[in-house]
């Protein structure tokens, strides 16, 4: 048994506070080239990964994420929010998008986003999966970003995972609940 993988896996935690010191290239390929050997439904391997380390689209796409998600906080009725990153400042994004014309592209692509997050620290790198993809590559805005990148058909953004290096320690795990897992024998 491969107790040091299941380790990793256990020891994993989102990281909200990141430092701007860039991780080096040779590290963001290894953690983009794990997220390819994800599973994916019929080997058909649906998704895409954008590794952002540009600076300006990388800061693009965070008050993109920022618009969206005020919009969807007033939707909600719990009023707009201080003006932030979404990124916490994390200076690369893996952008994953995945083709709407395969079944399987929304499991394909969670898929992906959790292989990177786990090759992240693996790696000695801090990650956080970060919501409202869909909506930022649905827009124009989105869709003008993926024609200027060159990237044709028909992509629905999945997530991203924001790396780096943290800023501070982590929290522990919390606990985990009580019925968690629950046998059929």
């Amino acid at each position: 048994m491969n107790t040091s993988a299941l380790e990793n896996m256990k020891t994993r935690r989102s990281c909200r506070v990141f430092s701007t010191q860039m991780p080096p290239r040779d590290l963001i390929e290894a953690v983009c080239e794990a997220g390819t050997y994800a599973p994916t439904g019929h080997g058909k391997q649906s998704p895409i990964v954008l590794a952002v380390t540009d600076r300006a689209l990388r800061d693009r796409l965070s008050a993109m994420n920022f618009r969206i998600w005020n919009q969807l906080s007033i939707g909600r009725g719990t009023g707009p929010k201080a003006e932030m990153d979404p990124f916490y400042g994390a200076p690369v994004v893996l952008v994953v998008l995945a083709d709407r014309t395969v079944r399987t592209y929304l499991y394909d692509g969670c898929s992906v986003l959790n292989q990177l997050a786990n090759a992240a620290h693996a790696a000695g790198l801090d990650s956080c999966w970060i919501h409202r993809a869909k909506e930022e590559f649905d827009s124009p805005e989105g869709k003008a970003i993926l024609a200027d990148l060159g990237i044709e058909g028909d992509y629905e953004g999945i997530g991203h995972i924001v790396l780096g290096y943290r800023a501070k320690e982590l929290p522990p795990a919390l606990p985990r609940k009580q019925d968690y897992i629950r046998w059929v024998e």
